[in-house]
């Protein structure tokens, strides 16, 4: 038998549950291992054999390390192609394309507004760290331009990369869900027609909920 992929950290990071929705989504067996930030583990000397930044998550498949979440998924993708979601990652040069310019946009445009967002709102209080206004503020004006800019997309195609539920749209559920269930800026998604329903649909996938549901486990 097989030994499972490896996943090193929290569910509660975005960045490991954007790798265990991609698991989820192909039908990949993995073993989730622990690893308690507060704790320092992350930092010490055999994680940094794994990730060198020491930052989750880390992943291993067959004795082979890697890290990075969206690179992660794209692997586990390429790896198991016939498992799972079979179009997950496209099935073409062209259909890949158009998902890695969306992955792109994600990493570049919406991510660095929204996770800045994400640990002021719902992280920071947890931690009795004090919120800037300011930063929440200049974020939300940033988020607000992308979303627009996906409005505009998610009126032309039902997801981000076309007809099909994709990668792209993977990569964004963890801020996302953070943004819309965990703070009082959900509305900069759902005010939004079709990026409400585009939200709507993409929480709404079988994989996206086991996450969750790992999460509330936790």
């Amino acid at each position: 038998m097989a030994t499972p992929v490896k996943v090193y950290g929290p569910p509660m990071s975005t960045a490991v549950s954007r790798v265990l929705a991609c698991l989820y989504e192909k039908n990949v067996e993995f073993e989730l291992i622990s690893i308690n930030m507060s704790k320092g583990e992350h930092k010490k000397p055999e994680f940094l054999k794994l990730q060198p930044f020491g930052q989750v998550p880390a992943f291993e498949d067959e004795g082979i390390s890697i890290f990075e979440s969206r690179a992660i998924c794209r692997y586990v993708c390429d790896k198991y192609a016939d498992k799972g979601n079979k179009g997950l990652y496209g099935t073409n040069p062209l259909a890949k394309a158009s998902i890695d310019q969306w992955i792109e946009a994600e990493g570049q445009s919406f991510n660095p507004p929204s996770s800045t967002l994400v640990f002021q709102l719902a992280f920071a209080p947890r931690m009795n760290i004090k919120q800037d206004k300011v930063v929440i503020r200049q974020n939300e004006e940033k988020l607000s331009k992308v979303l627009d800019i996906y409005e505009k997309r998610l009126g032309e195609a039902r997801f981000l990369a076309g007809d099909e539920f994709s990668l792209a749209d993977l990569s964004h559920l963890p801020n996302t869900q953070y943004l819309v269930s965990g703070t009082d800026k959900g509305n900069l998604f759902t005010s939004r027609e079709n990026v409400g329903r585009w939200w709507d649909e993409i929480s709404s996938q079988d994989s996206w909920k086991k996450v969750v549901d790992l999460q509330k486990g936790t």
